[in-house]
């Protein structure tokens, strides 16, 4: 690591169990107890607004309120909000932060710039339950889904962070943190309206992609509730045994499956797909490979996104050299495949894509 090019911040965090949160109340659940406490319904409204408009951390913000009103809010309700534990900077700019939520737990967030967009790369889960072979994460236990407040504000912080290093604003959000979005799916759901909403952040839904490792059924689902923003599947292998070996959860949800499913998310939504492929030295990387990816990519309008591989301590991985990867990546062009090779950031500060494990 380069020490020089890592700057690490703390803060204390108070911790409220206690009180019944706010924000997994709807405005009408919200009205309904203003006004059974003698207060006016339209109240509501101005309090939604600041919880999600205005991202406020506490009832003392909202001063359109009356101070009795505050005070009965804050007698009965809290804000959940997360906390940044702490926060590292890499050499090319990237900044990990480690959230710390109300329980105690935490995840990791990212903010990924580049000179003409700022993407926060969010968690969904604390930890994760599928054991991909490659990635950090996996190797964690999972200990529970993400609420939809937690998510949200990982947002709001990591363009705060956006404002304040870079003078920029937030362009992009990928769910492709720890932990599997579709597998926390009414949350993730929600955090997405919340963000989108002209009653919250009001982000364009194409601004949005949600990654899945492949829950079959969870693609189909995402296509009967009309979703807006953009699908990522983690392919990795277009081949159904080596697939399996590195993502177990390939074993049920398997090539033919996830085709089925796709084509379905498909033919409803009309989205193109992006695949996403970590090149693997000497396991994936091979025009054999290449071609079984080329021949998956024609089941559904889709790019592909080669995607550097950044070591970790619990697998024995490295990412393919260049000249492989030119000709990997060739091949595909050449038979008219929409290809954007990723490269790595924040490797220094184990930011990059399948670091994220809580090792701040």
């Amino acid at each position: 690591m380069q020490e020089k090019a890592v700057h690490i911040e703390k803060e204390v965090i108070e911790v409220n169990l206690s009180k019944k949160d706010i924000r997994k109340m709807s405005i009408e659940a919200i009205a309904e107890e203003l006004t059974a406490s003698g207060e006016k319904a339209f109240r509501a409204k101005q309090i939604y607004e600041w919880l999600w408009v205005k991202s406020a951390s506490s009832f003392e913000e909202m001063t359109n309120l009356s101070k009795n009103l505050r005070d009965w809010l804050n007698d009965n309700y809290c804000i959940n909000r997360i906390t940044i534990a702490s926060k590292q900077l890499s050499s090319d700019r990237t900044i990990k932060v480690a959230f710390r939520l109300h329980d105690g737990n935490e995840v990791e967030g990212v903010l990924i710039p580049t000179e003409n967009r700022m993407t926060a790369c969010v968690s969904s889960q604390v930890g994760c339950s599928l054991s991909c072979k490659f990635c950090a994460t996996g190797y964690l236990k999972r200990m529970r889904n993400l609420e939809a407040a937690e998510i949200y504000d990982q947002v709001v912080m990591i363009k705060e962070l956006a404002e304040t290093h870079y003078d920029m604003p937030l362009s992009n959000i990928v769910y492709m943190g720890m932990g599997e979005p579709l597998l926390n799916y009414k949350n993730m759901m929600e955090s997405i309206e919340h963000i989108t909403s002209e009653k919250g952040l009001f982000m364009s839904p194409k601004r949005i992609t949600v990654s899945t490792a492949g829950i079959s059924k969870m693609i189909k689902k995402l296509a009967d509730d009309d979703a807006k923003f953009n699908l990522a599947l983690s392919l990795h292998a277009a081949n159904d045994e080596k697939r399996s070996q590195i993502m177990s959860i390939n074993d049920s949800n398997n090539l033919p499956v996830l085709r089925e499913a796709l084509e379905y998310y498909h033919s409803k939504t009309k989205n193109r797909v992006t695949f996403e492929y970590c090149v693997f030295n000497n396991f994936n990387d091979s025009l054999e490979d290449a071609k079984e990816l080329w021949q998956f990519t024609k089941y559904v309008p889709a790019k592909v996104n080669l995607i550097e591989y950044n070591p970790i301590e619990q697998a024995d991985f490295t990412n393919t050299d260049e000249d492989k990867l030119d000709i990997f990546a060739a091949f595909l062009e050449d038979r008219g495949v929409i290809v954007n090779v990723r490269r790595s950031r924040g490797k220094d500060i184990d930011a990059a894509c399948g670091q994220l494990a809580n090792k701040h």
